[in-house]
């Protein structure tokens, strides 16, 4: 059971799940009072073993909140502590607490360095915010990006403690080497996301139902002074997801809103909703919007990504879309479980042959520039400067995927 499907009474915060089902999550309830200290009743599978530190980190959670006097209930299914940390905050917070310090967590996990404008970006999971069991594992699955989601995935309710979830786990989980990104909720929900999250570092943040520019302008704007509150010069990137058909037709004026800007998306279906149309397997109610989210894409300097195939049973579906996807200019696209992550992959990524056309184009222009001519030639075939600068992409992109040595071939 969820803390959205309880109520609790005037002056009494809950937070957490429980039940039979439930894994690396734990059930809050704090009740501040006038006297008697921190008084907490704790159930707990590894209550043996773990018993003292969960209740050592619920009073410092509730001390550095201002909180001296509260009766505390938890019921423990294996949660982690940036989880428990994340739990009993929020439902110090639900019970009124003004908080009075900062309950964040101790940096666990290594900040990683950060990521390039045009980095790999063939896949994305989607993991849900208010979902910790889904964090831990999630860099493992070798994805180019893993997207700790606030906004679809998340019960209204529950956007609240989903926030302060995320944010803790950016400090505390190891993603490996995915590009951590944070999908927000829309304006204005999406600027309290962002005071959670800017200061944690994460590389990207997905702006959903963008429609116009000046919406991407005010987040650019609050990260920007969020950043500078915080005293960091990390680079985050900006993804908006285009949901509509206003959208759309500003896809160019959106991709160029900000230098933030690393990549455009969309989001078929809510798209197709406001279209008021279904959803096919090919995709043929959309493929007038993804062609044109490419080529704004393009036309401003960003990426263009896919939305997702949500069946993620049927891989042969996933591949053919792919297929038609990469076709289309598309550099990568979402996913919502694990085994599509493969499939994914081979679909974005060059063939042997095309690598080799590529590194062959490479060598002519870089010969004919040190012979000095203006020329690049390959046999008697002229090469134009746009399919140079194209070979040498999927040369560097080839050498990003482990599919080339570093400076050779």
């Amino acid at each position: 059971m969820s803390s959205a499907e309880e109520t609790a009474r005037p002056g009494r915060g809950i937070a957490g799940r429980r039940g039979e089902k439930i894994r690396s999550d734990l059930h809050v309830a704090v009740e501040p009072r006038g006297e008697g200290g921190i008084r907490i009743d704790l159930t707990s599978r590894v209550e043996p073993y773990y018993g003292d530190a969960i209740r050592e980190q619920a009073v410092a959670v509730l001390a550095a909140l201002g909180v001296e006097h509260a009766a505390v209930e938890i019921d423990d299914s294996g949660a982690l502590p940036f989880v428990i940390a994340a739990r009993i905050e929020a439902a110090a917070l639900r019970a009124g607490v003004e908080p009075k310090g900062d309950a964040r967590p101790e940096v666990i996990a290594p900040q990683p360095p950060p990521t390039a404008k045009d980095r790999l970006r063939r896949s994305r999971l989607y993991l849900p915010g208010n979902e910790s069991k889904y964090f831990l594992n999630a860099g493992s699955y070798g994805p180019d990006g893993v997207i700790l989601d606030l906004e679809d995935s998340v019960h209204p309710a529950e956007r609240d403690a989903a926030r302060l979830l995320v944010r803790n786990a950016l400090r505390s989980v190891d993603f490996k080497k995915a590009e951590r990104m944070v999908r927000i909720n829309q304006l204005p929900l999406g600027l309290k996301d962002l005071e959670a999250v800017v200061p944690e570092g994460p590389e990207m943040i997905l702006v959903p139902k963008t429609e116009t520019a000046d919406e991407i302008r005010e987040v650019a704007s609050a990260i920007d002074r969020l950043l500078r509150e915080c005293g960091s010069d990390r680079p985050i990137w900006l993804m908006p997801i285009l949901e509509t058909a206003l959208g759309i037709e500003n896809a160019f004026e959106i991709a160029r809103a900000s230098e933030r800007i690393a990549a455009l998306t969309i989001g078929l279906e809510d798209y197709a909703a406001d279209m008021g149309v279904p959803r096919t397997p090919e995709g043929d109610e959309s493929a007038w919007a993804r062609a044109r989210l490419v080529n704004a894409a393009r036309a401003a300097g960003v990426q263009a990504i896919d939305s997702v195939y949500g069946q993620v049973d049927d891989l042969e579906g996933l591949a053919a879309w792919c297929e038609r996807s990469r076709r289309l200019g598309f550099q990568g696209m979402g996913c919502l479980h694990p085994r599509q992550i493969d499939v994914i992959h081979r679909a974005y990524s060059p063939t042997a042959a095309q690598i080799e056309r590529a590194i062959r184009i490479v060598e002519a222009f870089e010969k004919a520039e040190a012979e000095g001519l203006g020329v690049v030639s390959l046999g008697s075939k002229m090469i134009d400067p746009p399919v140079v600068k194209q070979a040498q992409r999927l040369v560097a992109q080839a050498r990003e995927m482990g599919l080339l040595e570093d400076g050779g071939e």
